[in-house]
């Protein structure tokens, strides 16, 4: 089992970093293999709606971190995304990232996930609303923590002092790898993933 982390701040070793390292760690701890994956520093192309990839490849036709994302994700159980708060909201590298990525990507149904927020004051809920939205239309069943999932500090020495931020973190990294091992358990009882019906796609006036 593993599961891939995305770092969505512009710096890799930040404070968005820093806590989804404490949730690598628990996770470890418990029997489950992660990996850290930054979105990086250089420009994010934005989805331009083309419909190239339907949804359905697994590839998007800008060729970047996205996909290589997306390969990543294919051969992962579950999902952690973080994001530093700017203006009371996500990065919006992050942000234009998560929409192509979701959009090209087939490989997301009946995974657990979790999203994760750092900042140094307000805006972490906001944030944590928005990157779970992207869940939910996804079929991806939520993992929660004793508190919702964030640290707070201008530093990564400022997040070590986030105490409660921190337990938070080695929470979920515990209760994703236990949602993990239900769903491997159930499999191995036979217990099928749900057969997704057909979309069916309707606007508000007919």
């Amino acid at each position: 089992m593993k599961v891939l982390l995305i770092n969505g701040s512009p710096h890799e070793h930040g404070c968005t970093d820093r806590a989804l390292k404490e949730v690598a760690a628990s996770l470890e701890k418990n029997g489950v293999e992660s990996e850290i994956f930054w979105i990086g520093k250089g420009d994010i192309h934005g989805c331009i709606a083309c419909g190239t990839c339907g949804g359905s490849s697994n590839h998007c036709v800008f060729d970047d971190t996205v996909n290589k994302a997306l390969e990543k994700m294919q051969e992962s159980d579950g999902l952690i995304v973080g994001s530093p708060v700017y203006y009371a909201s996500l990065n919006g590298a992050l942000s234009v990232f998560l929409d192509r990525m979701f959009y090209a990507g087939a490989c997301f149904h009946h995974k657990p996930a979790a999203a994760v927020a750092s900042a140094r004051r307000a805006g972490t809920t906001a944030t944590l609303d928005i990157i779970q939205k992207y869940f939910t239309i996804s079929q991806m069943p939520i993992v929660s923590s004793q508190y919702w999932n964030m640290v707070h500090g201008s530093s990564p020495a400022d997040v070590e002092q986030d105490l409660e931020g921190l337990q938070t973190m080695r929470t979920l990294g515990k209760n994703m790898a236990w949602m993990l091992k239900c769903i491997e358990a159930g499999k191995n009882a036979g217990i099928d993933i749900p057969e997704t019906e057909e979309k069916i796609k309707t606007s508000f006036i007919r």
